[in-house]
């Protein structure tokens, strides 16, 4: 019901809506990310040539983890909104779209890691001084995490499933399971507990390969137990509706684009950070945001908070509530982003406490590198929120507008900032972040224009 005399905050009962879907997904994640803080305090201890190899492998990660997501986020916009009409037969062809998609690359994915390309990942390492040392714990860890890809794609897809239709308490628990698991066998594996063999950080990407196959194990138990709506027979996995299918891969394509400059934008740059030093710039940014990923997790909350109530609104024809829920969402996720800017700020002494073994030049990086990212979360919490609510509505032509253009000038930025200045790294993160302000401000008038205010069930 619209309430005429909230335009911008809304009522506490909307808010507590958003927060119990934001709040577990935020829970997950925090667990996911501990357990790469986990990774990387166990592999801290071996060293900064060792930390960086495994870093080195994780942007390349960090490529294919946004592939998967937006694949699923893809999907997402359509499985919230046949939620809310009450469609399950194409529930089960959004489900049957993420397994299909993410199957073919997680395949992929798994066959490239266990190559291990040297040149794929020199790339991340040309000016550094220890490149060739860390290359060579680059493709131990690689071809060691390779299978844990494959396992990972289905499990995803089933968990955003589940958060699309209000489901949020299992995955949260399912990954509490799979951390404890990674984290029992990385203290096996990598420092030879137990009587296994000392594997280093081979035995970290083994530890991962068997959270990841237990993940799984449990997700598709879990479903085959609650039947979700989105469940299929799996004889009728490949049962496709084309025309839906060929309207999810578009909107994959868009959001795609957006995400991909995005993701290779930041792994150039982290490339261009590491010219400037050895590996102390290496594992410094790594431990900075390994605990700044830690806070990041506020912004994922975000986007699927928003994307399940506005999409689910939207199946139902509820416009007008939607137009009154998209303010109360922009502030809410701005007041959301001080909140964790505060949060940011007081876990500062964890770097020291958790990344001891690294050199002091690493930790001073991973401290100011932490304190310049929390400042800059409330916009970037109004800018996830932006994205979501467009993107609800299948409207994924103004994350690709805005991502051109800020991506254009943090690139440009980058360039210019390491080859015309001698700025360290941290300087650099902090000034070629800047061009996020452009990006929100073309969403604020672009959202003006309602093109997000879309049934796609009526299609």
């Amino acid at each position: 019901m619209i309430n005429s005399k909230r335009r911008y905050l809304g009522t506490w009962p909307f808010y507590k809506r958003a927060l119990k879907i934001a709040v577990p997904v935020m829970a997950q994640l925090l667990i996911q990310n501990l357990v790469s803080l986990i990774d990387n305090f166990m592999v801290a201890g071996l060293g900064d040539i060792k930390m960086s190899g495994v870093n080195i492998a994780g942007q390349i990660i960090f490529i294919f983890l946004v592939l998967i997501n937006t694949i699923c986020a893809s999907g997402g916009i359509f499985m919230s909104q046949y939620k809310g009409a009450g469609d399950r037969e194409n529930m089960q062809q959004v489900f049957r779209f993420k397994l299909i998609v993410t199957g073919i690359f997680g395949l992929l994915m798994t066959l490239l890691c266990f190559a291990a390309p040297r040149g794929l990942f020199y790339l991340m390492v040309t000016k550094n001084t220890d490149a060739q040392a860390i290359l060579d714990q680059t493709q131990i860890y690689t071809k060691a995490a390779s299978l844990s890809f494959f396992f990972m794609v289905f499990s995803q897809s089933i968990a955003s499933s589940l958060r699309e239709i209000e489901i949020v308490r299992a995955p949260l628990v399912i990954s509490v399971i799979s951390t404890l698991i990674n984290t029992f066998f990385n203290w096996v594996f990598i420092y030879g507990h137990l009587g296994a063999p000392r594997l280093e950080v081979a035995g970290a990407g083994y530890a991962t390969v068997i959270a990841r196959a237990s993940e799984l194990i449990i997700f598709v138990i879990y479903i085959a137990k609650k039947r979700p709506e989105f469940l299929f027979k799996i004889t009728r996995l490949f049962s496709i509706k084309f025309i839906l299918f060929g309207r999810m891969l578009i909107k994959s394509a868009v959001i795609l684009y957006s995400e991909l400059f995005w993701a290779v934008s930041e792994t150039v740059s982290n490339a261009l950070y590491n010219t400037r030093g050895g590996a102390e710039v290496v594992s410094g940014m790594a431990a900075g945001f390994a605990i700044a990923n830690l806070i990041f997790i506020s912004m994922s909350g975000i986007m699927t908070s928003t994307g399940v109530v506005i999409g689910t609104e939207l199946g139902s024809g509820k416009i007008d509530e939607c137009r009154q829920y998209k303010n109360w969402i922009l502030s809410g996720a701005t007041i959301f982003g001080f909140i964790f800017t505060l949060i940011g700020f007081s876990v500062t002494f964890l770097i020291p406490l958790i990344f001891s073994n690294l050199t002091p030049e690493a930790r001073h990086i991973a401290l100011y590198l932490l304190i310049l990212a929390s400042v800059y979360l409330p916009l970037w919490g109004l800018i996830n929120a932006q994205y979501a609510i467009s993107r609800a509505g299948g409207d994924t032509k103004m994350g690709a507008i805005c991502d051109t253009v800020g991506n254009i000038l943090f690139l440009g930025g980058m360039v210019l900032l390491t080859f015309l200045t001698g700025l360290g790294p941290v300087a650099m993160y902090a000034i070629v972040k800047l061009s996020d302000v452009p990006k929100s401000l073309i969403a604020h008038f672009w959202l003006k224009k309602e093109r997000w205010l879309v049934n796609l069930t009526k299609e």
